[in-house]
């Protein structure tokens, strides 16, 4: 392939055949409220629940917002608003598998779409294992609270075990090698991976009962909690000043994850030109309404004094830490570590429905072999993904540290947004004619202009590893690229520029 051929975009007529042409479509079985509920559940999770803390109290490299981490989140709702406006126009548009890929090889070429591609696997597979370690930290201690007292070295990941000698010895060892590894994350994983293989529509049953679930949790924590909130908690507001809150609100974009992975589900949506807009925004206003008021409630009842001190173990159960300090009942703290497990749930079964769907997306076009295309002859998911997805997402998970996931899952979903913000100007100059069902309000240039520039903002101001490890990860999907997807790209059969 010539060089200029790296740059090829295809035409969006072709995109939405291509379901027919290089496979068979998925099944379209969801509605607005399905929708909606998807977005909630992919959101409300690990941020509010874990990365609260960290938002708040700072950690090693970098400092916290305080109280102002209220600020923080409604800072992120502004800037994942300008993207989720981009995301609905495109997959109101097109409504095919593949998200920000899809939309970024309509729009911007083949190369950048597979680094999308590439990228999308940090926020949804990489995501997923930061989510999958949070939801064993809270289950296990929910298990606790009910005296079931698994051995640490069953849910502790191993980087975090070379830390504590004592647990190290106590492990089990084969050939002098201690048996540490997170097996509560590895089990959520595998439980919810069955659960998208059984069917998309069975899985977002699954799932609204869930966003019920766990929307009352935090509605009874924000209640329970009112008569603890002690207003000289607020003061000083903003003890770091705007650095603080800038870096609490890179940090909290975590908890705003997930109101694109709505985009991923448009080949299943019955009307996307108007459930999916619904889906998308809907989701986003909803949860950073609900984040801003726990947010509130949580610094009322913790000193940001308090909160600095406590180590990075109890920093992932924040709201828990919160409810403990205030000496409230045991059986209320519980009810919350139970909602968190809830809540983290509901996420990893989104996150781990989008990763394949990308997958999907990518082996269509030849970018990947063409087992990841496989959908179930009788569930109509695309269950080889699925299955692959989960083996990486379980592998890792029992290992990992959290917060290096964290970070990393943050660069390369705002990556992901700078790229569907600027293909919405791309695309609206190239084809200005074409039928939007929903259009991003103020012409091709305002929102999309504001949502890059708020991206790069957040970016700036994540720790420089998370850099490294993402430009890192970036280097290896060329290779790949290089090595198998130019080379089997399928410009011949679909339509390009």
């Amino acid at each position: 392939m010539a060089a200029e051929g790296l740059f090829r975009t295809k035409r969006i007529d072709d995109i939405l055949e291509r379901g027919g042409v290089h496979g068979p479509s998925l099944k379209r079985v969801l509605g607005p409220a399905h929708l909606v509920a998807l977005g909630v559940g992919a959101i409300i999770g690990t941020g509010i629940f874990a990365t609260i803390g960290s938002a708040y109290a700072g950690d090693a490299s970098r400092s916290g917002a305080g109280p102002a981490v209220a600020v923080s989140f409604l800072l992120t709702a502004v800037v994942c608003a300008f993207a989720a406006a981009c995301y609905a126009e495109f997959a109101a548009m097109v409504p095919v598998a593949g998200s920000a890929y899809t939309y970024a090889y309509a729009t911007l070429g083949e190369l950048v779409a597979w680094i999308i591609g590439w990228d999308l696997i940090l926020e949804y597979a990489i995501g997923n294992t930061a989510v999958a370690i949070s939801w064993s930290a809270y289950a296990d201690a929910f298990l606790r609270g009910v005296g079931v007292n698994l051995p640490r070295w069953l849910v502790t990941d191993f980087r975090t075990a070379t830390r504590t000698p004592d647990l190290v010895a106590a492990a089990p060892h084969v050939l002098g090698v201690p048996i540490v590894f997170n097996a509560l994350a590895v089990l959520v994983t595998v439980a919810v991976t069955a659960v998208l293989v059984w069917g998309v529509r069975e899985s977002a049953r699954f799932n609204a009962g869930m966003v019920v679930f766990k929307l009352g949790i935090l509605v009874f924590f924000v209640i329970a909690c009112s008569r603890y909130v002690k207003p000289a908690h607020f003061h000083p507001f903003a003890p770091n000043g705007w650095s603080g809150i800038a870096a609490g609100a890179a940090v909290v974009f975590f908890a705003y994850i997930g109101f694109d992975a709505v985009s991923t589900c448009a080949e299943e949506c019955r009307d996307p030109g108007r459930d999916m807009p619904i889906g998308i925004i809907g989701s986003l206003v909803l949860c950073a309404g609900v984040y801003a008021v726990v947010a509130a409630t949580f610094t009322g009842i913790l000193p940001y004094s308090v909160a600095v001190r406590l180590d990075p173990g109890a920093r992932a159960e924040a709201l828990s830490a919160a409810m403990a300090y205030a000496r409230m009942p045991d059986w209320a703290v519980g009810v919350v570590s139970l909602g968190s497990v809830v809540a983290q749930t509901a996420v990893l079964l989104v996150f781990q429905l989008g990763q394949p769907r990308i997958l999907l997306a990518m082996a269509r076009d030849g970018l990947l072999p063409p087992l990841f295309a496989r959908v179930h002859p009788r569930f109509g998911t695309p269950h080889v993904s699925t299955i692959l997805t989960g083996v990486l997402v379980a592998a890792v998970s029992a290992v990992a540290n959290i917060d290096e996931m964290v970070d990393l899952t943050n660069i390369g979903t705002l990556f992901a947004f700078v790229v569907v913000c600027a293909g919405i100007t791309v695309l609206r100059l190239r084809e200005p004619n074409r039928p939007r069902p929903f259009r991003v309000p103020f012409g091709p240039w305002i929102v999309p202009a504001a949502g890059v520039l708020s991206c790069l903002f957040l970016i700036a101001y994540l720790p420089p590893p998370s850099w490294k490890r993402f430009i890192g990860w970036l280097a290896v999907g060329l290779c790949v690229y290089g090595a198998y997807g130019r080379r089997r790209a399928r410009l011949s059969t679909v339509g390009t520029r």
